[in-house]
């Protein structure tokens, strides 16, 4: 088959997980313009005077508001039910096919949960539409790498390929998006995947560029060149940011969790989402949609800073409800739009307390955009990258890779967690690896009951074997240091080969039956993880505990039940 690409004699052969990769872009771009334009037409029908639905919500009496998203919501739930009732057909999440299964997704309950996320947005669903996109670029990739009938790990490569393809068609950022598969879905970036990665998320955004109706989905205004000393009031904004991450993110699984505490119908709280949402915009219609025309305002706009913080605290409240609900969406674009919103009010204060010698409001918010999602995502090189992709101004730079990773760590500091399960899960073996190699030896140290001294006879060594359930008895000296153990096996071949009878036995001790370097012991400074080591060497249930290599004294013994133990509480 690769012999087809050779162009001459002397050109290389194209790789085909490269063309698989041209492939999954194209069939990306693809599906996520079909997903844009069924929300446009579901728009229309709706009445939607342009592509923001914060308009459609302006125009509607206060009676439509309140009753579109709910309605929206229960035509959304019923959708998701039917989509869930074909779980048995594949997987529709696209982290969980590529992170835990062979990259397998099902056609038919994608294109459901699609559906179900149309009537969401066009209702006025607080989320966003990436999700969406991302999941059918996704499901496109691994319908092609069913039809070639591609091996699990190609399969996975390719639905990676697809996610990325979406994303970069949903943000005009193929760079970032390659990165965001990398630094989330992956949880790194490997060489090897990352090319066709990338070759995925460009041919995708050259892809969208040559279809009508395309526009980047922000309006980025002229970034300034930014004084030295303006640089302290970025990393002050980098640390806001970050310190507001964990009530956001902890927020949006309080909804969760209310959510699913009412054991209501999936219907039913997909209404019941909706309704949140329509009773807010009664009086704030900009918490429709997923926030676009609402950022690009602020971007290019004057607020006053009791607007943006009203419109603010009504759509973090509205995205709970909706994203709570278990609607089908995306939480990046909402979280956007939080950090928009939070960089404009920093910057209308630093006007306040710096007239006339810092940037507008609106470079504020450029900045806190990607400061925030950095936060939020625990993925700040995807998000510095996003942003300055949006802008192609190089002066944006400095000041946002100063807030992004200072929001970051920041974020990490105050146990704010991430928006993707997948990160949190991530973040969580991480801290329980770290806390396994802190774990010393020294606190699962028990008495060791099986002792005897090099002088021990061979009746004591029986009499100890009959009393104990073991397979080795340790011996030490005079002056307790361990000098190695008696294994049952040795015993039962001097009995077995007659010496009791010969009247040999009775002269033997410890010392001739001693095994000197068949064990490694443990030492109370060892860590789990190294003591775990020791233990599959050795196969065996317990292990002798010495104070050093160089002062063996007998402290006891550690059971391979207590070691267990501690990996499990440790690990919850």
């Amino acid at each position: 088959m690769t012999a087809r690409f050779r162009l001459s004699p002397g050109w290389p052969v194209i790789p085909p997980l490269l063309l698989g990769a041209v492939a999954a872009g194209i069939a990306g771009a693809l599906a996520t313009i079909g997903f844009r334009e069924a929300l446009r037409l579901a728009e229309r029908l709706l009445g939607a005077p342009g592509d923001s639905l914060v308009e459609l919500a302006s125009v509607l009496p206060w009676y439509g508001r309140l009753a579109l998203p709910a309605i929206g919501g229960l035509v959304a739930g019923i959708l998701l039910t039917l989509a869930q009732r074909r779980r048995s057909s594949g997987i529709a999440d696209y982290m969980e096919a590529i992170v835990h299964h062979d990259g397998k997704m099902s056609a038919g309950q994608t294109l459901l949960a699609g559906a179900s996320s149309v009537c969401t947005i066009a209702s006025g669903g607080s989320i966003g539409r990436e999700g969406s996109m991302v999941q059918l670029a996704a499901m496109s990739a691994s319908l092609l790498a069913r039809i070639r009938r591609a091996d699990p790990a190609t399969m996975r490569v390719l639905v990676t390929c697809g996610a990325a393809a979406g994303i970069a068609s949903a943000y005009n950022a193929p760079i970032a998006s390659a990165l965001f598969v990398g630094e989330i879905v992956l949880g790194a970036i490997v060489a090897e995947n990352f090319a066709p990665i990338v070759v995925a998320a460009v041919v995708a955004n050259i892809t969208m560029r040559e279809f009508p109706g395309y526009h980047p989905a922000y309006e980025m205004p002229a970034f300034p060149d930014v004084h030295r000393v303006e640089l302290l009031a970025f990393v002050a904004l980098g640390v806001f940011a970050g310190v507001l991450v964990s009530p956001y993110l902890r927020l949006i699984d309080a909804g969760k969790r209310f959510m699913k505490k009412s054991k209501l119908p999936l219907p039913l709280r997909l209404a019941c989402g909706g309704l949140v949402v329509g009773l807010i915009s009664v009086w704030v219609p900009q918490v429709w949609g997923n926030g676009y025309s609402v950022v690009n305002s602020l971007l290019h706009s004057t607020w006053v800073w009791s607007t943006v913080l009203l419109v603010l605290a009504c759509k973090v409240v509205a995205t709970a409800a909706t994203v709570g609900s278990g609607a089908v969406g995306g939480i990046f674009t909402p979280t956007i739009f939080v950090g928009a919103a939070i960089g404009y009010l920093f910057g209308l204060v630093m006007q306040l307390l710096w007239p006339g010698a810092v940037s507008p409001p609106s470079t504020y918010a450029v900045v806190a955009m990607g400061a925030f999602l950095a936060g939020a995502t625990s993925a700040p090189l995807m998000a510095m990258l996003m942003i300055f992709e949006m802008t192609l101004n190089y002066q944006v730079m400095l000041p946002l890779m100063l807030a992004c990773m200072l929001a970051y760590y920041v974020a990490r500091a105050a146990g704010g967690g991430a928006m993707y399960e997948i990160t949190v899960s991530r973040i969580l073996e991480k801290e329980a690896h770290m806390r396994l190699r802190g774990t010393r030896m020294r606190d699962l140290i028990r008495p060791a009951e099986t002792v005897l001294a090099l002088e021990a006879t061979f009746a004591d060594m029986t009499r100890m074997f009959l009393q104990f359930s073991v397979k080795y008895l340790y011996v030490v000296d005079a002056s307790n240091r361990y000098q190695g153990v008696v294994a049952l096996q040795d015993l039962t071949s001097a009995m077995v080969d007659g010496e009791p009878q010969k009247g040999n036995a009775p002269d033997k001790t410890a010392a001739d039956f001693l095994r000197r370097d068949f064990l490694r012991p443990v030492t109370p400074e060892m860590s789990l993880d190294e003591a775990m080591q020791c233990f599959m060497a050795h196969q065996g249930e317990r292990l002798p505990v010495i104070r050093s290599a160089d002062d063996p004294q007998l402290l006891g013994a550690v059971y391979k039940t207590s070691l267990l133990e501690a990996y499990r509480r440790l690990s919850q």
